[in-house]
């Protein structure tokens, strides 16, 4: 069982950026997947997190109105998609999921894959 996060990468600060959570040898849609991100001397925080109903929950304020999660079942993928990214937004983000419901936080996800670095230049 895996998970695994991509898309990261470098841009300015105003362009968009969707990542990708990608499950292998399970199925994401009877399961709840949550992105949380580290950046540079700072804990890992919750930011958004899609239920198996499809309901998202935000946990990030400083992300409302820029950031939205969806899914594509036949891809058993989950993505993020980063809107008006600013420079505090430079992180670590993981991907994580659990059965159904939400969690926010990180080590009460069930499998939590690797990190892709985004990185928005001010």
């Amino acid at each position: 069982v895996q998970l695994q996060a991509s898309g990261g990468g470098l841009v300015q600060a105003g362009e968009s950026l969707r990542l990708s959570c990608a499950g292998s040898k399970f199925t994401l849609n009877n399961y709840a997947v949550a992105w949380f991100r580290q950046a540079p001397g700072k804990e890992r925080e919750g930011v958004l997190c899609i239920d198996s109903n499809d309901v998202s929950i935000n946990y990030a304020g400083s992300v409302k109105g820029r950031f939205s999660m969806s899914r594509d079942n036949t891809k058993n993928t989950v993505y993020l998609q980063m809107n008006s990214l600013k420079a505090d937004d430079t992180a670590v983000y993981y991907c994580a999921a659990r059965p159904w419901r939400c969690s926010r936080e990180y080590y009460g996800m069930k499998f939590r894959g690797k990190g892709t670095l985004v990185t928005v230049s001010s």
